[in-house]
């Protein structure tokens, strides 16, 4: 197994994980937080719990899906 192989396997993980935040982050906000909706009267709530976990692993996720994608570009330059 080379190693492009590997960073390919690993933005596949990468991804299929990423979706699976996504879906349980709109799973816990609700219809609304899929198309941006605010509170009636126009305020946002601050995250706390899972919520704020969830928030931080798909920053994580997504900051990893990109730097593998960049490795994938330089290795391939090479």
């Amino acid at each position: 197994m080379s190693v492009q192989d590997a960073l390919q396997v690993i933005q596949i993980l990468t991804s299929i994980a990423l979706i699976a935040v996504i879906i349980l982050q709109a799973q816990a906000q609700g219809i609304g937080g899929l198309f941006g909706g605010v509170d009636s009267m126009g305020l946002t709530k601050t995250r706390r719990g899972l919520e704020k976990t969830l928030f931080q692993i798909t920053i994580g996720l997504s900051v990893s899906f990109l730097l593998n994608a960049i490795i994938q570009l330089l290795i391939q330059k090479v």
